[in-house]
Parts: structure tokens; sequence; C-alpha cells
């Protein structure tokens, strides 16, 4: 914005055992952490970018392109951030396909929601917290990959590619595989090979900034976020860049990292 003023610092993080350097640009004032995605998703793709090449030496590539779209028929979690994030985009979307991405939203909520598909993820994390006997991993694994087989796209799907793709949450950003792109529409642990991600900024985020809204909850799924947004009012607090930063690579390497005392110099 104008005249507003900036800090910029250095980072650097060990992936894959290489050394990741970034500068980053953060505002000086306090600032709400929507803010703040735009420099998540540069880390996480500066993450997920690392990871890729570190790949090369083994002769692997990623199948992952435009126009393959199947991976995004499969249940998005998101941090609470990324919510008011989408729900900022789509509003801001000219009609008429503001109208129809609310609907697309609207429909896949309520298919869901009828076949307690929730309730049945709500369960099994119930009880993974509580450590209870009737948890499995391979139960959660099942309800999860059921998701995919009701065969209901993202959204934002359109021809098969990602219509969003520079907002798209950091998780989206996450997921890559080196398996034949034709195993994708069936996903199996034998089938599925992705690309290693030591470092997910993904999970820092449904930390950061969490709110009492989801007090309880590890994460939205995406196709929740609108609803999620419209029945709870932003309530986040304002923090400087410095500090959300460091709330953010804190949870990055679950270490706490104190924010700098002085700012550094402003562009």
């Amino acid at each position: 914005m104008e005249n507003e003023e900036w800090v910029t610092g250095n980072v650097v993080l060990r992936v894959h055992g290489e050394p990741l350097e970034m500068q980053l640009t953060v505002p000086a004032a306090p600032v709400k952490p929507q803010r703040m995605l735009p420099i998540f998703q540069q880390m996480s793709s500066a993450v997920v970018d690392l990871s890729v090449n570190s790949l090369a030496g083994d002769n692997i590539d990623v199948s992952c392109k435009a126009g393959c779209g199947a991976c995004c028929r499969q249940a998005v979690p998101i941090s609470e951030v990324e919510a008011y994030q989408l729900a900022d985009l789509v509003a801001a979307m000219p009609e008429p396909r503001q109208s129809v991405i609310r609907k697309r939203f609207a429909d896949a909520l309520a298919h869901f929601v009828s076949i307690r598909w929730f309730d049945e993820l709500t369960d099994l994390q119930d009880m993974a917290s509580a450590h209870l006997p009737g948890f499995s991993p391979e139960k959660y694994t099942e309800t999860v990959t059921n998701y995919m087989k009701e065969g209901i796209p993202c959204p934002f799907l359109e021809d098969e590619s990602c219509s969003i793709h520079p907002d798209r949450p950091l998780v989206c950003r996450e997921y890559l595989v080196t398996s034949p792109a034709e195993n994708c529409a069936n996903p199996t642990a034998e089938t599925i090979k992705k690309v290693p991600i030591i470092l997910k900024p993904s999970k820092a985020l449904l930390k950061v900034g969490q709110t009492r809204n989801t007090e309880g909850l590890s994460s939205l799924m995406m196709i929740e976020a609108l609803d999620f947004v419209e029945r709870h009012p932003d309530i986040f607090e304002e923090k400087t860049g410095e500090r959300w930063a460091a709330d953010f690579f804190g949870q990055l390497t679950q270490t706490e990292i104190p924010a700098p005392e002085t700012p550094a110099d402003t562009p």
C-alpha cells in the first residue's frame, strides 16, 4: 500500500541438506495474517522447488502439469487464514463467475454433509485426540480417500486446471507426484509416489493466526471456507510483519524464534 513502511530481512533454512536462503520484505506496522499470505506462499513455493530440485540427481521428474486435475478431487485441508483469503478472492470475482463458484462451494458442501462424511472424519479425529482404541490410521486414510471417490472437483477447477493457481492453498503447492499421472485418479500407497517435502509450510500455517473460531479443529476443508467465513466474523489479531514471520518460522521449525528487536533497512 502507498506510504506503508516495510522491513526487509534474510532467512536461512536447511531443506534436504541444502541451504534455502530467502530475503523477505514484510509490513512494519501491525497487520492481520491475511496480509502475510503472499510471503507464506513464497516460502512454500521455495521449499517445494528445493525438494523437486533434490530429485534431479536421480533423474526423477514430477508428473504434475496443467490439465492433469485428478488430484483436484481430493479433500483439501486449509488454515483459518486461508479460508478468509479464499472468501475475499471469491468476493472480488465479477458476475456471473462469482455466482458459479459460490454454487459449486455450496453444492459440494451440501453433498458431503448429506453423506455424513464430515461426521465420520470428526469422529475419527476425536478418537485420535483421545487415544481411543477405535481409531486406526488405516480407517482415517480410508475416510479421506472416500472423499475423492465421490468425484466432486474443486470449485476452482476449470478444464482440469486450477483457475486460482497463484492463490492456491499451501497444501496444494506441496502435493506433487513422480508416479505416472494416470495413477492419480485412483491413488493408493502402492501406486502414488509423492515428492518428499520435509518442511511443510501448510502445517505451520494451520497454527499461525488461529482463533477461537477454529478451536478444537485440526483444519478446515476448503469446501467449508465460504460457509465458515459467512458464519464467523474475522477476529484475527494484528501483529507486525516481523512477529508474524517469527511465528510462522517457529511453527515450521518447531522452534520459538524471537522477532528482531531492531527493524532492518526499509526499501
